[in-house]
């Protein structure tokens, strides 16, 4: 095999619920993962017979802002592919060519779906025959979020988000996604969210999963699903991008069911009752000052998965 290519999807967060700082810096999480229908596409290939120079994994990165993807060692996928050979015990070369529509840095893990499929493709190219398992475990040193996009569907992420349990979901959700000029650093919004909280004062909740939203999506009603979205880091994401509360009230406005900035943001999510329903929302949200293009996906969808 000479080539494999793998599609992976965007993810939004339906619940995110944070807990206290902990000593090794992360929090304790709950994080209702929900994967949609925006997908990077991931290429491994052999190099060419000519190909010999000094690093065995070479990244290309096309489509959505590549420009702001790192190229070298810090591109995720990059990072992905080297922990595999080291799990395999042996050195392996490939090309990899990420073509992006999840935003960069827009709270929908597009950095983390990249080094799942990455693990899936150069797993397949390699010939490795890792089971799923395997490719998690790995995948979680990478980043919390890569285990999700390697499993897709809807689950619920404990711990820093990457120890996972499928839930289950009835029917299809429906949605827009406003993207916006730029994109949030999630440290940084984690950083603030830790500061207004030392602000605020008091006890900051162990983050348990809302029986509302695990009930509203086993019935498959985007209604109270609507009604059930909520995220703790939102609070810091408007503080650090304050027009994204514009963004917000436009989608609400404009009828949707529910409304959250996903994960860290800036994107902002908001749920419909249809695909139809969906599209006539998209047209009102792009005239949103903090709104560079809407889209339209739905949900849940499979995890990373080798294309054709």
């Amino acid at each position: 095999m000479s080539a494999v290519t793998v599609r992976v999807p965007a993810k939004v967060n339906l619940q995110l619920a944070v807990g206290p700082l902990r000593e090794d810096g992360y929090h304790d999480l709950v994080n209702v993962f929900h994967a949609v229908s925006l997908f990077d596409e991931v290429t491994a290939s052999e190099p060419a017979d000519g190909d010999a120079g000094e690093a065995p994994l070479r990244v290309r990165v096309e489509g959505e802002s590549a420009g702001e993807v790192p190229a070298g060692d810090d591109n995720l996928a990059v990072r992905a592919a080297r922990a595999l050979a080291r799990w395999a015990g042996r050195s392996y070369r490939a090309d990899l060519l990420i073509r992006k529509s999840i935003p960069v840095a827009g709270g929908m893990a597009g950095g983390s779906a990249d080094a799942a499929a990455a693990l899936v493709a150069c797993n397949e190219l390699w010939g490795l025959g890792l089971p799923l398992g395997d490719l998690m475990e790995i995948g979680a040193d990478i980043g919390s979020d890569v285990p999700f996009a390697l499993l897709g569907g809807t689950a619920v992420g404990t711990g820093r988000g990457e120890r996972l349990t499928p839930l289950p979901t009835s029917g299809v959700f429906h949605w827009v996604f406003a993207l916006a000029g730029g994109g949030l650093s999630t440290p940084r919004v984690y950083g603030e969210c830790d500061r207004l909280r030392e602000e605020a004062g008091g006890p900051v909740p162990l983050p348990t999963a809302s029986d509302d939203l695990l009930a509203a999506l086993r019935k498959g009603d985007p209604h109270a699903l609507g009604r059930a979205l909520t995220n703790d880091l939102q609070p810091a994401a408007l503080e650090l991008r304050p027009a994204l509360a514009a963004t917000l009230d436009a989608g609400r406005a404009a009828g949707a069911l529910g409304a959250l900035v996903s994960g860290s943001g800036p994107t902002c999510a908001f749920l419909a009752e249809s695909a139809e329903h969906a599209a006539a929302l998209a047209k009102w949200i792009e005239v949103a000052d903090d709104c560079r293009s809407a889209v339209t996906a739905s949900g849940p969808v499979p995890g990373a998965s080798v294309a054709g």
